[in-house]
């Protein structure tokens, strides 16, 4: 479990008789996904009908925004190096949340240091390695053969980047049909 989302639940969610997985929230955080065109979106205009109501076109107006900030976060990510804690055998250290497993990254040594802290851990030595977000997503996340994201600063002020398309090579991203949880 990622620290900082003790109280999460099971991972599972029961609405009108449905049963879901946590992975669906992260598919929904990306937006839809035309599944003729891997890696595509459809025109958020086109896709949303003209609403009367004035809560709803609010709405619609902060989940673009959203989206968009975190789009900026991706780019960001996949261009600058980050710390990956590793372990003995230089195999990155990891949580597992909510049916995914999550890569731990962090943006700094003083990050890092955060994390150890909260952990009760600051007195023993962290060896790291130093990986640009685009391979942790683009060659790590696949190697892992399980539904797996990075978890940027966790424990902090962090974000996460989820396995869904856009964020994740297609063929690892759970929210694309024909995902089979394996690197091709």
């Amino acid at each position: 479990m990622l620290p900082g989302m003790a109280g999460q639940g099971d991972g599972m969610d029961v609405t009108a008789g449905t049963r879901g997985s946590r992975l669906s929230e992260y598919a929904e955080m990306t937006g839809p996904v035309e599944r003729g065109k891997a890696g595509t979106r459809p025109d958020e205009s086109a896709s949303s009908p003209p609403s009367e109501n004035p809560f709803a076109s609010s709405l619609d107006e902060e989940v673009a925004r959203v989206r968009r900030e975190f789009a900026v976060r991706l780019g960001e990510f996949r261009r600058t190096a980050v710390l990956v804690p590793v372990d003995e055998r230089g195999v990155p250290l990891t949580g597992d949340h909510g049916g995914v497993r999550w890569i731990f990254a962090f943006s700094g040594e003083a990050a890092l240091a955060r994390y150890a802290l909260a952990r009760g851990e600051g007195d023993r030595v962290w060896a790291y390695q130093g990986w640009l977000g685009a391979r942790l997503l683009d060659a790590a996340v696949p190697a892992v053969g399980v539904p797996c994201g990075v978890a940027l600063d966790v424990g902090g002020a962090g974000v996460l980047f989820p396995p869904v398309a856009g964020v994740v090579p297609d063929g690892v991203a759970v929210d694309v049909a024909g995902w089979r949880g394996v690197a091709r």
